[in-house]
């Protein structure tokens, strides 16, 4: 195959960990991201990676316990950060350069995030494994995806999920559901989509930065979408 982009932002929920598990990873699924990670390296494509954290820390949950928005979401960023460590490591362990760079300054874990400094990682082959979100409390990492994919010049953010592509309702509850092959970004935010945060969608939209929503855990997908078939939903551009 041939590629399409020369450097993607692999957008990861916490929950694609989960597996069969509750809670935490499930240390096969994270394997087999992997995989897929390494069969899109070798075309050549550069690769950073955001993940969330939805395994560990569900951050719209936390009013149950009291906790206030501010110390959830610094909480949420230090799940983000655990599990990218945890990437990191099943990357290493099948030959992949990976670093991570955090938003939040934990130099015993994780590098701080420097924009030139996660270039020229990239430029050196390595996986760039972006952590810690913004860095601030009121923004999801998909916020983050968008603004790291923007920074670092992408050409493409692709949004893993567990659905095959974007619909007008749940495909699971409403075997109706419309299933969009192209959509605009002024569409999903009209239509309220819950593909991404609406600032996420409006940074992409402004910046003409398009995004793929696909199923990743369906072998060979993520090497089909960078090699520009047409899998899943393109948003924009």
């Amino acid at each position: 195959m041939t590629k399409k982009y020369k450097r993607i932002l692999l957008k990861l929920s916490g929950e694609a960990l989960l597996g069969k598990k509750s809670f935490g990873i499930d240390y096969s699924v994270l394997d087999k991201i992997c995989q897929e990670i390494v069969s899109v390296q070798k075309m050549g494509i550069e690769i950073i990676v955001v993940i969330g954290a939805g395994n560990i820390w569900r951050g719209a949950e936390s009013g149950e316990s009291g906790i206030d928005r501010v110390p959830s979401d610094y909480i949420g960023m230090l799940g983000t950060i655990m599990n990218s460590v945890a990437l990191q490591a099943a990357m290493e362990k099948i030959g992949l350069h990976a670093r991570v760079c955090s938003a939040l300054d934990i130099p015993a874990v994780a590098e701080p995030y420097i924009t030139r400094r996660a270039m020229r990682h990239l430029e050196k082959g390595r996986i760039v494994i972006c952590a810690a979100g913004t860095g601030n409390p009121f923004f999801t990492t998909d916020s983050a995806a968008a603004l790291r994919a923007l920074e670092l010049q992408c050409d493409v953010l692709i949004k893993a999920t567990n659905v095959d592509a974007v619909y007008d309702a749940d495909p699971e509850k409403n075997p109706k559901a419309h299933k969009f092959e192209s959509i605009s970004f002024d569409q999903v935010l009209e239509k309220d989509l819950k593909i991404m945060d609406a600032t996420a969608i409006a940074q992409c939209r402004d910046h003409g930065l398009p995004i793929i929503v696909f199923k990743l855990m369906q072998e060979g997908n993520l090497k089909k979408v960078v090699s520009g078939k047409k899998i899943g939903t393109k948003i924009g551009a």
